[in-house]
């Protein structure tokens, strides 16, 4: 199944990054959660159940986003994230 263009630009806007959180490093959005730790937790043999039980905060969609942001990287293009949209990152 082939997602719209429309439905790869709703997962991705769930990621963001701001400098003064995790370093920079994309996250989903409104957490602290790192795209590469669900990616790396996927690698290592959870299920997504098993990834959306030790972070009760992701929906699937998130985790979604993490893959789709991880294979838009390994592919070498480059993703404008939305810098300072979330407003817990301007809070304190």
């Amino acid at each position: 199944m082939k997602l719209s263009a429309r439905s790869h630009d709703a997962l991705l806007s769930r990621i963001s990054s701001n400098p003064h959180v995790l370093r920079g490093r994309p996250r989903i959005k409104g957490t602290r959660i790192a795209v590469h730790t669900i990616l790396e937790m996927l690698a290592c043999g959870l299920s997504v159940e098993e990834v959306l039980e030790e972070y009760p905060a992701l929906s699937l969609e998130d985790v979604q986003a993490a893959l789709l942001y991880g294979a838009r990287m390994s592919n070498y293009e480059w993703i404008e994230l939305n810098v300072y949209d979330d407003p817990e990152d301007l809070a304190g």
